[in-house]
Order: C-alpha cells, then structure tokens, then sequence
C-alpha cells in the first residue's frame, strides 16, 4: 500500500508548505488506476475542490465531492476514483501533538464544552461553518500566490482552524476525537489494530501507525494482547475471512486482498490448518446444497 503521507512529502509535482510533520497540499491525484490502497501514519482534512472520490476503510465508506472536507484518523483506506472530472483538493496532515498542544493552552476556553462520545470511525464528515470557509479560503490565497507564505502565518491559521472546532459546537464528533488525542501520549494500539488489521502492511507500517519503535510496538503489544502480532494478525484475518466466506458473495480471491493476505496459496494454507477444510469446503459446509 502507499504510504500517501510519504509520497506528499517528498514528490515534487505537489504544491505544499512543509512545518515539521505538519504537512499542507494542494493536490491533483496523478493515480490512474480505478482503485488503490493508501495510508498515513498522520491524521488529515481533505477539502475537496473538484471531482469527487469515495473511501473505504473497516469502519464504512466515505464519498466527497466539491465543496465538501472529510477529516480522517491515520490509517488504512481502499480509494475509488471517478474519472468523470479532474479530481483536486487541499490537504492537511496534522501531528497529533499540534492539537493536543492547542487544547492545553486554551483549556480554559475549551473545557466547558460538551464532549460526545468518541466515535471509533476511521472518518468523520465535516461541517463546513464560517470560520473553516475562511480557513480554506486564505489556504486558496496562499497556494495561488508567487511568494510562499511564512511558516508562522501557516501554523497561526492552522492553529486557528483547530481552535475553531474545538470551541464551536458545529463538529462534535470531531472535537471529541480532539479531546481523545489529548488523553493519549500515543495511540492506542487496540484501536489502530481494530481499525486496520485487514490491510496487508508490515509490522513496521503497523509501529508507525502507533506512534512506536518496531521494539517498543512488540513490548506494548504483546502486553495487551498476550500474544504477538504476527499471530494475532493471522488469527484476526482468518477469522474475519471466515465471516465473508459464510456471509458473502464474493469469490476467494476477492476475499483474499480484503483480508490482508500476500496470495491465494498462502491464505488456503493458513486457512486449512486453523480451520480443518480449504476455504472452498468451508463455504460449501456453511451453504449446503
């Protein structure tokens, strides 16, 4: 899978201000194929200026067209293209530090608000208000400008932005997810394994995703789940095949690339011998003639 973080960064064809981790672009996707999987170690708001393009993650599916921003949890995603109009937008990659350090500096302002449930979704639609068209609308002025804006003035409206939706009302789903980066000096590793756990990426991809050394995302790992993370992957992705194959449709390949697996002989393999039968005599026995 690409890491989409990554490949903003360090192509050069992106108009982009970089800040740190902090990343901002204005984005063409060059991707010609009609889906591919992405992920990001970083959370990011997608405000989209043309076209329109859906999202797939464990959790559910996301579409965005023109005018609309979706805010999205680091991690995993399947992306359908349509190629109907060209497709643009701006992005905004944001450390989990940068907001954790806004909500300690203006508790005061903050605290008083009501915060709703966490939602566990990889996505959240955002409610685009005054104070986010502004947002958008000075990034238009600085990405079309010739002299690129001073990093100060980028992390000012950035900071802005984020203040914004904490102290309105307009977002609450967000503003809780802002609250639960507060709580935490890193991600939790159960919900970035929950969330992600059907993608095929190494465990190197995975100590990322958690904000962890490869060592250190062992340790905590096998401290929460009594087990490694080889073998609670294997265990997760058979079993989540196992649902498909006696609630869906879909064909064994298929199946396959949802569940995380590098090929069809690896996964008939490692099938067969957690559950007894190949994956063709375990649809057969859960659909019997």
């Amino acid at each position: 899978m690409l890491n989409f973080y990554d490949r903003i960064r360090t192509e050069k064809q992106f108009n982009k201000f970089q800040i740190g981790d902090i990343l901002f672009a204005e984005y063409t996707c060059p991707i010609e194929d009609k889906t591919f999987g992405i992920w990001t170690p970083s959370d990011y708001l997608v405000h989209v200026l043309t076209g329109k393009k859906t999202w797939h993650t464990t959790s559910g599916s996301w579409s965005a067209e023109a005018g609309q921003t979706l805010f999205f949890k680091k991690g995993t995603a399947i992306i359908d293209q349509f190629f109907d109009e060209e497709f643009c937008v701006y992005l905004f990659f944001i450390p989990d530090n940068f907001i954790s350090d806004i909500q300690k500096e203006f508790v005061d302002d903050i605290i008083s608000k009501p915060v709703h449930p966490d939602s566990q979704e990889s996505a959240i639609h955002v409610n685009n208000d005054v104070a986010l068209s502004a947002f958008f609308q000075s990034m238009h002025t600085y990405f079309s400008a010739v002299e690129k804006p001073s990093s100060t003035m980028l992390k000012l409206k950035l900071r802005e932005m984020i203040l914004s939706i904490l102290v309105s009302r307009n977002n609450p789903a967000l503003t809780s997810y802002f609250h639960s980066l507060a709580n935490n000096k890193v991600p939790r590793i159960d919900e970035i394994m929950d969330a992600n756990f059907r993608f095929n990426l190494s465990l190197e991809n995975y100590a990322e995703l958690c904000h962890r050394s490869l060592s250190t995302f062992k340790r905590d790992f096998e401290k929460h789940y009594g087990e490694t993370p080889g073998r609670w992957l294997l265990r997760r992705r058979l079993e989540y095949a196992a649902v498909k194959l006696r609630n869906n449709t879909m064909n064994i390949s298929q199946i396959v690339f949802e569940c995380g697996f590098e090929d069809l002989s690896h996964f008939s393999r490692a099938f067969k011998e957690k559950f007894g039968v190949s994956p063709t005599e375990f649809r057969t026995q859960s659909f019997p003639q």
